[in-house]
Protein backbone atom coordinates (compact mmCIF):
# COMPACT_ATOMS: atom_id res chain seq x y z
CA UNK A 1 0.00 0.00 0.00
CA UNK A 2 1.38 3.41 -0.98
CA UNK A 3 1.89 6.31 1.44
CA UNK A 4 -0.92 8.20 -0.28
CA UNK A 5 -3.38 5.35 0.27
CA UNK A 6 -2.32 4.98 3.91
CA UNK A 7 -2.91 8.71 4.43
CA UNK A 8 -6.35 8.57 2.81
CA UNK A 9 -7.39 5.62 4.98
CA UNK A 10 -6.24 7.43 8.12
CA UNK A 11 -8.19 10.55 7.11
CA UNK A 12 -11.32 8.44 6.51
CA UNK A 13 -10.99 6.88 9.96
CA UNK A 14 -10.79 10.36 11.50
CA UNK A 15 -13.94 11.45 9.63
CA UNK A 16 -15.93 8.45 10.88
CA UNK A 17 -14.86 8.78 14.53
CA UNK A 18 -15.42 12.54 14.62
CA UNK A 19 -18.87 12.22 13.03
CA UNK A 20 -19.94 9.72 15.69
CA UNK A 21 -18.56 11.78 18.57
CA UNK A 22 -19.98 15.09 17.32
CA UNK A 23 -23.52 13.72 17.22
CA UNK A 24 -23.12 11.92 20.56
CA UNK A 25 -21.82 14.98 22.41
CA UNK A 26 -24.30 17.50 21.03
CA UNK A 27 -27.28 15.22 21.74
CA UNK A 28 -25.98 14.47 25.24
CA UNK A 29 -25.27 18.16 25.89
CA UNK A 30 -28.79 19.09 24.84
CA UNK A 31 -30.30 16.40 27.09
CA UNK A 32 -28.24 17.34 30.16
CA UNK A 33 -28.10 21.11 29.60
CA UNK A 34 -24.30 21.02 30.10
CA UNK A 35 -22.47 23.80 28.27
CA UNK A 36 -19.17 21.95 28.74
CA UNK A 37 -20.52 18.89 26.91
CA UNK A 38 -21.99 21.10 24.18
CA UNK A 39 -18.62 22.86 23.90
CA UNK A 40 -17.01 19.47 23.41
CA UNK A 41 -19.60 18.75 20.72
CA UNK A 42 -18.63 21.99 18.95
CA UNK A 43 -14.98 21.02 19.30
CA UNK A 44 -15.64 17.62 17.73
CA UNK A 45 -17.71 19.29 15.01
CA UNK A 46 -14.74 21.46 14.11
CA UNK A 47 -12.56 18.34 14.23
CA UNK A 48 -14.96 16.69 11.79
CA UNK A 49 -14.72 19.62 9.38
CA UNK A 50 -10.93 19.58 9.81
CA UNK A 51 -10.92 15.85 8.99
CA UNK A 52 -12.75 16.50 5.73
CA UNK A 53 -10.24 19.24 4.89
CA UNK A 54 -7.35 16.92 5.75
CA UNK A 55 -8.80 14.19 3.53
CA UNK A 56 -9.16 16.63 0.63
CA UNK A 57 -5.64 17.98 1.12
CA UNK A 58 -3.91 14.58 1.23
CA UNK A 59 -5.74 13.61 -1.98
CA UNK A 60 -4.64 16.80 -3.72
CA UNK A 61 -1.08 16.74 -2.39
CA UNK A 62 -0.64 13.22 -3.78
CA UNK A 63 -1.16 14.46 -7.35
CA UNK A 64 2.01 14.50 -9.48
CA UNK A 65 3.49 17.78 -10.78
CA UNK A 66 1.72 19.22 -13.81
CA UNK A 67 2.03 22.18 -16.16
CA UNK A 68 0.49 24.57 -13.62
CA UNK A 69 2.19 23.07 -10.53
CA UNK A 70 5.72 22.18 -11.56
CA UNK A 71 6.82 21.72 -7.94
CA UNK A 72 3.89 19.46 -7.05
CA UNK A 73 0.82 20.03 -4.88
CA UNK A 74 2.36 19.71 -1.40
CA UNK A 75 1.23 23.16 -0.25
CA UNK A 76 -2.36 21.93 -0.21
CA UNK A 77 -1.45 20.30 3.10
CA UNK A 78 0.08 23.51 4.46
CA UNK A 79 -3.03 25.48 3.49
CA UNK A 80 -5.15 22.76 5.08
CA UNK A 81 -3.25 23.11 8.36
CA UNK A 82 -3.83 26.87 8.39
CA UNK A 83 -7.56 26.54 7.64
CA UNK A 84 -7.91 23.90 10.37
CA UNK A 85 -6.19 26.21 12.86
CA UNK A 86 -8.53 29.11 12.02
CA UNK A 87 -11.51 26.80 12.49
CA UNK A 88 -10.16 25.90 15.92
CA UNK A 89 -9.96 29.61 16.84
CA UNK A 90 -13.59 30.03 15.74
CA UNK A 91 -14.67 27.04 17.83
CA UNK A 92 -12.85 28.37 20.88
CA UNK A 93 -14.52 31.77 20.48
CA UNK A 94 -17.99 30.20 20.34
CA UNK A 95 -17.29 28.08 23.43
CA UNK A 96 -16.00 31.04 25.47
CA UNK A 97 -18.99 33.19 24.45
CA UNK A 98 -21.49 30.53 25.46
CA UNK A 99 -19.74 29.74 28.74
CA UNK A 100 -19.40 33.38 29.85
CA UNK A 101 -23.01 34.13 28.83
CA UNK A 102 -24.20 31.26 31.00
CA UNK A 103 -22.07 32.47 33.93
CA UNK A 104 -23.42 36.04 33.68
CA UNK A 105 -27.02 35.52 32.63
CA UNK A 106 -27.63 31.98 33.75
CA UNK A 107 -29.18 29.30 31.57
CA UNK A 108 -30.84 25.98 31.64
CA UNK A 109 -29.86 24.05 34.72
CA UNK A 110 -27.70 21.01 34.34
CA UNK A 111 -29.70 17.82 34.80
CA UNK A 112 -27.91 15.97 37.59
CA UNK A 113 -29.95 12.85 36.91
CA UNK A 114 -28.57 12.64 33.35
CA UNK A 115 -24.97 13.57 34.13
CA UNK A 116 -23.93 9.92 34.21
CA UNK A 117 -24.82 9.74 30.48
CA UNK A 118 -22.54 12.69 29.83
CA UNK A 119 -19.76 11.04 31.82
CA UNK A 120 -20.11 7.84 29.77
CA UNK A 121 -20.00 9.80 26.48
CA UNK A 122 -16.94 11.77 27.62
CA UNK A 123 -15.16 8.57 28.66
CA UNK A 124 -15.90 6.90 25.32
CA UNK A 125 -14.77 10.07 23.51
CA UNK A 126 -11.45 10.19 25.36
CA UNK A 127 -10.71 6.53 24.60
CA UNK A 128 -11.72 6.72 20.92
CA UNK A 129 -9.76 9.89 20.29
CA UNK A 130 -6.71 8.50 22.06
CA UNK A 131 -6.48 5.45 19.81
CA UNK A 132 -7.42 7.30 16.60
CA UNK A 133 -4.94 10.11 17.32
CA UNK A 134 -2.18 7.57 17.98
CA UNK A 135 -2.84 6.00 14.58
CA UNK A 136 -3.00 9.37 12.82
CA UNK A 137 0.24 10.55 14.42
CA UNK A 138 1.99 7.32 13.42
CA UNK A 139 0.87 7.74 9.81
CA UNK A 140 1.73 11.46 9.86
CA UNK A 141 5.28 10.80 11.04
CA UNK A 142 5.72 7.97 8.56
CA UNK A 143 4.49 10.02 5.58
CA UNK A 144 5.55 13.49 6.81
CA UNK A 145 1.99 14.81 6.50
CA UNK A 146 1.29 18.10 8.31
CA UNK A 147 -2.43 17.75 7.50
CA UNK A 148 -2.69 14.41 9.34
CA UNK A 149 -0.42 15.63 12.12
CA UNK A 150 -2.71 18.64 12.61
CA UNK A 151 -5.68 16.28 12.73
CA UNK A 152 -3.90 14.07 15.26
CA UNK A 153 -3.17 17.06 17.51
CA UNK A 154 -6.84 18.05 17.31
CA UNK A 155 -7.81 14.65 18.64
CA UNK A 156 -5.08 14.59 21.30
CA UNK A 157 -6.38 17.88 22.64
CA UNK A 158 -9.87 16.39 22.55
CA UNK A 159 -8.62 13.53 24.76
CA UNK A 160 -7.49 16.02 27.41
CA UNK A 161 -10.60 18.19 27.22
CA UNK A 162 -12.94 15.18 27.30
CA UNK A 163 -11.15 13.90 30.37
CA UNK A 164 -11.45 17.36 31.93
CA UNK A 165 -15.19 17.55 31.22
CA UNK A 166 -15.60 14.03 32.65
CA UNK A 167 -13.89 15.16 35.87
CA UNK A 168 -15.99 18.34 35.98
CA UNK A 169 -19.24 16.44 35.59
CA UNK A 170 -18.19 14.15 38.41
CA UNK A 171 -17.50 17.18 40.65
CA UNK A 172 -20.90 18.70 39.76
CA UNK A 173 -22.66 15.44 40.64
CA UNK A 174 -20.90 15.36 44.01
CA UNK A 175 -21.09 19.08 44.94
CA UNK A 176 -24.01 20.50 42.91
CA UNK A 177 -21.79 23.51 42.02
CA UNK A 178 -23.19 24.10 38.53
CA UNK A 179 -20.99 27.09 37.72
CA UNK A 180 -18.09 24.64 37.42
CA UNK A 181 -19.64 23.52 34.11
CA UNK A 182 -18.98 26.94 32.51
CA UNK A 183 -15.48 27.21 33.99
CA UNK A 184 -14.56 23.84 32.49
CA UNK A 185 -15.89 25.00 29.10
CA UNK A 186 -13.58 28.06 29.21
CA UNK A 187 -10.61 25.85 30.13
CA UNK A 188 -11.46 23.60 27.16
CA UNK A 189 -11.46 26.68 24.90
CA UNK A 190 -8.05 27.82 26.19
CA UNK A 191 -6.57 24.40 25.39
CA UNK A 192 -8.02 24.69 21.90
CA UNK A 193 -6.50 28.18 21.37
CA UNK A 194 -3.07 26.92 22.41
CA UNK A 195 -3.37 24.16 19.82
CA UNK A 196 -4.47 26.65 17.17
CA UNK A 197 -1.43 28.89 17.76
CA UNK A 198 0.96 25.99 17.23
CA UNK A 199 -0.75 24.92 14.00
CA UNK A 200 -0.89 28.46 12.59
CA UNK A 201 2.82 28.92 13.25
CA UNK A 202 3.79 25.63 11.55
CA UNK A 203 1.50 26.11 8.55
CA UNK A 204 2.68 29.67 7.95
CA UNK A 205 6.31 28.56 8.19
CA UNK A 206 5.89 26.19 5.24
CA UNK A 207 3.66 28.57 3.27
CA UNK A 208 6.34 31.27 3.65
CA UNK A 209 9.07 28.82 2.50
CA UNK A 210 10.89 28.64 5.81
CA UNK A 211 14.05 26.54 5.65
CA UNK A 212 14.09 22.87 6.55
CA UNK A 213 14.98 21.92 10.11
CA UNK A 214 18.52 22.49 11.33
CA UNK A 215 19.07 18.73 11.43
CA UNK A 216 18.03 18.26 7.79
CA UNK A 217 20.11 21.22 6.58
CA UNK A 218 23.12 19.89 8.50
CA UNK A 219 22.65 16.47 6.91
CA UNK A 220 22.59 17.99 3.40
CA UNK A 221 25.74 20.02 4.14
CA UNK A 222 27.47 16.94 5.55
CA UNK A 223 26.69 14.90 2.42
CA UNK A 224 27.98 17.65 0.11
CA UNK A 225 31.13 17.95 2.25
CA UNK A 226 31.88 14.25 1.76
CA UNK A 227 32.91 15.08 -1.82
CA UNK A 228 34.94 18.23 -1.14
CA UNK A 229 38.00 16.75 -2.85
CA UNK A 230 36.07 16.65 -6.15
CA UNK A 231 34.88 20.26 -6.35
CA UNK A 232 36.33 23.71 -5.67
CA UNK A 233 33.54 25.24 -3.62
CA UNK A 234 29.83 25.02 -2.94
CA UNK A 235 27.58 27.90 -1.90
CA UNK A 236 24.05 29.28 -2.04
CA UNK A 237 22.33 26.38 -0.26
CA UNK A 238 18.57 27.08 -0.03
CA UNK A 239 15.89 24.78 1.35
CA UNK A 240 12.12 24.87 1.75
CA UNK A 241 9.15 22.60 2.35
CA UNK A 242 5.71 22.15 0.76
CA UNK A 243 3.56 19.72 2.71
CA UNK A 244 5.50 16.44 2.82
CA UNK A 245 7.74 17.50 -0.09
CA UNK A 246 11.15 19.08 0.53
CA UNK A 247 13.31 21.08 -1.83
CA UNK A 248 16.98 22.09 -1.78
CA UNK A 249 19.22 23.85 -4.25
CA UNK A 250 22.88 24.84 -4.21
CA UNK A 251 25.75 25.94 -6.45
CA UNK A 252 28.72 23.64 -6.98
CA UNK A 253 31.89 25.26 -8.30
CA UNK A 254 34.04 22.87 -10.32
CA UNK A 255 37.73 23.08 -11.32
CA UNK A 256 37.92 24.62 -14.79
CA UNK A 257 39.46 21.51 -16.34
CA UNK A 258 36.57 19.28 -15.24
CA UNK A 259 34.56 17.83 -18.14
CA UNK A 260 30.79 18.15 -18.25
CA UNK A 261 30.53 14.37 -17.98
CA UNK A 262 32.59 14.32 -14.76
CA UNK A 263 30.68 17.25 -13.27
CA UNK A 264 27.33 15.63 -14.08
CA UNK A 265 28.44 12.34 -12.54
CA UNK A 266 29.43 14.14 -9.33
CA UNK A 267 26.16 16.06 -8.88
CA UNK A 268 24.18 12.90 -9.67
CA UNK A 269 26.08 11.03 -6.97
CA UNK A 270 25.52 13.83 -4.43
CA UNK A 271 21.82 14.04 -5.33
CA UNK A 272 21.33 10.29 -4.91
CA UNK A 273 23.02 10.33 -1.50
CA UNK A 274 20.85 13.22 -0.27
CA UNK A 275 17.68 11.59 -1.57
CA UNK A 276 18.56 8.34 0.18
CA UNK A 277 19.08 10.05 3.56
CA UNK A 278 16.48 12.86 3.47
CA UNK A 279 12.97 11.69 2.62
CA UNK A 280 10.88 13.16 -0.21
CA UNK A 281 13.42 15.77 -1.26
CA UNK A 282 14.00 17.28 -4.69
CA UNK A 283 17.50 18.59 -5.42
CA UNK A 284 18.37 21.34 -7.89
CA UNK A 285 22.10 21.81 -8.55
CA UNK A 286 23.79 24.68 -10.35
CA UNK A 287 27.24 24.04 -11.80
CA UNK A 288 29.62 27.01 -11.76
CA UNK A 289 33.06 26.98 -13.39
CA UNK A 290 36.07 28.07 -11.35
CA UNK A 291 38.12 30.67 -13.22
CA UNK A 292 41.31 29.45 -11.57
CA UNK A 293 42.39 32.86 -10.25
CA UNK A 294 43.29 31.49 -6.84
CA UNK A 295 46.10 33.94 -6.29
CA UNK A 296 44.07 37.06 -7.00
CA UNK A 297 42.10 39.03 -4.45
CA UNK A 298 39.08 39.03 -6.77
CA UNK A 299 38.34 35.47 -5.65
CA UNK A 300 36.29 35.64 -2.44
CA UNK A 301 35.60 31.94 -1.99
CA UNK A 302 37.30 29.81 0.59
CA UNK A 303 38.05 26.49 -1.04
CA UNK A 304 40.39 23.61 -0.42
CA UNK A 305 42.61 24.43 -3.39
CA UNK A 306 42.99 28.09 -2.33
CA UNK A 307 43.74 27.10 1.26
CA UNK A 308 46.47 24.68 0.17
CA UNK A 309 48.05 27.31 -2.09
CA UNK A 310 48.11 29.93 0.68
CA UNK A 311 49.46 27.48 3.27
Amino acid sequence: MTDEQIKKNAARLSICSNAFLTVSKIVTGALTGSVSIISEGIHSGMDLLASFIAYFSVKKSALPPDADHAFGHGKYEDASGLIEALLIVLAAGIIIWEAISKLIHGGDAVSVDLLFIGMIVMGISALMNFFVSQHLMHVAKKTDSIALESDAWHLRTDVLTSAGVFAGLLIIQITNLFWIDSIIAVIVALFILKEAYSLIRRSCADLMDESLSEEEVAKIEEIIARHEAEYTNYHGLKTRKAGPDKFAEFHLMMPRNTSLTEAHALVTHIREEIESEVSRITIIEHLDPCDGRCGEEVCTFVCKKRSEKNA
